[in-house]
């Protein structure tokens, strides 16, 4: 039996963690990608902990992971219905950060956001 002190703390055992947000975030903006996108747009992630991110996603049905018989391999990942209903509560925490990153500079720190469009 899980137990819970706060709703939030369910949410957090899926989503919590340094990179699972920002793996989400890549999916809804974006679509369906290929692993070596992911990979692209997240420079600082290993490949391994990407790998075991995108696992642990799929196991708690937020993302599928699509399999083409093919060679090479070729493999895919997609949000969920599932995964589709965190959009909005993602969407609030990136406006969030924004406005956190506009305080942050108004008060003379030095910040660098990086596109994840870029090669």
């Amino acid at each position: 039996m899980k137990t819970y002190n706060i709703p939030v703390e369910a949410a957090l055992e899926v989503i919590g963690g340094k990179w699972k947000v920002v793996i989400l975030c890549h999916l809804i903006d974006n679509g369906t990608l290929r692993t070596s996108q992911l990979k692209r747009m997240m420079p600082n992630i290993t490949q391994k902990m990407l790998t075991q991110q995108l696992r642990e996603l799929e196991a708690d049905g937020v993302v599928n992971r699509i399999i083409y018989n093919q060679v090479p391999p070729k493999v895919e990942y997609d949000l969920t219905e599932y995964g589709t209903s965190l959009a909005p509560a993602l969407q609030m925490l990136c406006s969030w950060g924004e406005q956190h990153i506009e305080k942050t500079v108004s008060e003379g720190e030095d910040v660098v956001v990086m596109s994840g469009e870029q090669e």
